[in-house]
């Protein structure tokens, strides 16, 4: 009776074998679910940035306004009507290094009109 039981006893610990560390045991199991998880996670954080970047290009292809900041902030550019105050500390250079306005754009020149002068 002993020898059977011995007998039962190592087989339940040969059929253990498998379920724990085999191919498809359960710390395999729990490793890939943990891989899984961190993947999933990446991915979501990977999807909120392409969201982001997809607004950012659909605004500078579509709207007008992303490319007036990126201009002003960017590359220091104003509009005509306006005047350039930057203040700096210190330590800090300014962005952009001009000392007098560029000259105005020369005037279009005018169509000539189809009908006659008058006198």
């Amino acid at each position: 009776m002993r020898l059977i039981t011995l007998a039962l006893a190592a087989l339940l610990l040969l059929i253990q074998y498998p379920l724990w560390l085999g191919k498809g045991g359960w710390l395999t199991v729990a490793d890939l679910e943990s891989q899984v998880a961190a993947t999933r996670a990446r991915t979501e954080q990977l999807k909120a940035r392409n969201a982001k970047l997809e607004s950012e290009v659909r605004d500078l292809k579509d709207g007008f306004g992303a490319v007036e900041e990126r201009a002003r902030y960017e590359l220091g550019m104003i509009k005509s009507n306006e005047i350039f105050v930057q203040v700096l500390r210190k330590d800090e250079k300014p962005a952009v290094m001009m000392t007098e306005p560029p000259p105005p754009p020369p005037p279009k020149a005018r169509k000539a009109s189809l009908k006659p002068a008058e006198d």
